[in-house]
């Protein structure tokens, strides 16, 4: 098969088994960007997609969410202004059987337009590409699901929020921007990770496996704490947040596995960043419908972080670079999967600048 442009991509082909393979150039979406890849970032979505069951074998799903690089071309209704030669940062609904080109680990992707984000000249490709899939996180736990109110608004002061795994990408943004909406926040992490994580604005980080953990948050927050943002989301870290929250008041457990706290007093709320591109799309066998709102958010929050990219007043989780190219993201993948990842974001670099 002749391809309009030489392009290869990291694409799944059956459960558990990817391969880098030459891949058609993408097609240009009215909606939507092409992009000459320069940076990827890994995310633990892209090890467990790979491994859900594959329901349609005989067309290839490129993999991968978080990448940045230089616009190739804008599709007709993209109202972000945006022009060939930009460096931009955004992220992908990878792994999708939807749309199998959509996916970020590639040399040439496709992209939503107008949730893309122009990569100030403090920034790096590297660092970049770190952030596109924290940031739809930040805007949709605590803007959409924990009812912030949007910035520059900020919330009535001695309001805590608990940020449960600082450490993770995820993490260390929801931190920054929870700082800016004038929260006072509590973290927990691994010890080596605390000067991270109070680096990025935590008031007081508590280790996860001291025992008395979740007893120390409640009576450092005086048993008033009401919001919870799990960037973990399991059972136990499920629990521990459940016993720091307010036993009078209840409150949002925020979290993004789909786990519900084990109170009853308390709300328990869980998404997918794939509502950030505006768009439905199938994820456990299932259709999940699109919503509107939560793209018009994310994109007033997008324009709205540029600018705090740009003045310094948010700065990228640490990245470690990692070479390789694309044959080298599998390494990558298997390194997340097995925890052998922590503090940091794998990056790989793809392309020239």
């Amino acid at each position: 098969m002749a391809f309009k442009h030489q392009n290869r991509g990291l694409i799944k082909v059956a459960k558990d088994d990817a391969i880098v393979a030459n891949i058609p150039y993408p097609s240009l979406r009215d909606d939507y960007i092409i992009v000459r890849t320069v940076a990827v970032a890994l995310n633990p979505a892209d090890w467990q997609d790979l491994g859900e069951d594959f329901k349609a074998a005989s067309t290839p799903l490129l993999i991968g969410c978080d990448y940045a690089g230089f616009v190739e071309a804008v599709g007709k209704d993209v109202t972000k202004d945006l022009k060939k030669g930009d460096r931009v940062m955004g992220c992908t609904h990878g792994t999708n059987e939807v749309n199998p080109e959509d996916g970020a680990f590639a040399e040439y992707i496709t992209a939503k337009g107008d949730v893309t984000v122009k990569i100030p000249s403090n920034l790096s490709f590297s660092e970049a590409a770190t952030l596109p899939g924290g940031l739809g996180m930040a805007a949709l736990a605590l803007y959409r699901h924990l009812k912030l109110p949007l910035l520059p608004a900020t919330v009535p002061e001695g309001l805590w929020i608990l940020v449960y795994g600082g450490s993770s990408a995820s993490g260390t943004l929801a931190i920054q921007f929870a700082k800016l909406s004038g929260l006072k926040v509590v973290s927990t992490c691994s010890p080596r990770n605390f000067d991270l994580v109070k680096k990025r604005g935590a008031d007081v980080v508590f280790d996860y496996r001291d025992p008395d953990c979740a007893k120390k948050i409640r009576e450092l927050t005086a048993d008033k704490l009401t919001l919870v943002l799990d960037t973990i989301a399991t059972p136990e870290t499920a629990k521990i947040s459940a016993e720091s929250m307010s036993s009078g008041k209840g409150g949002i457990y925020c979290n993004l596995m789909g786990v519900d706290s084990p109170r009853s007093d308390v709300e328990s709320v869980f998404f997918l960043g794939y509502t950030a591109l505006g768009e439905s799309y199938m994820y456990g066998g299932e259709e999940w419908p699109v919503v509107p709102e939560d793209y018009e958010l994310v994109k007033k929050f997008l324009t709205l972080s540029e600018s705090l990219l740009e003045e310094g007043k948010i700065i990228p989780h640490p990245s470690a670079i990692r070479h390789g190219g694309l044959e080298g993201i599998l390494n990558g993948m298997d390194d997340l999967k097995n925890k052998r990842v922590s503090g940091e974001k794998l990056v790989y670099v793809i392309g020239d600048e």
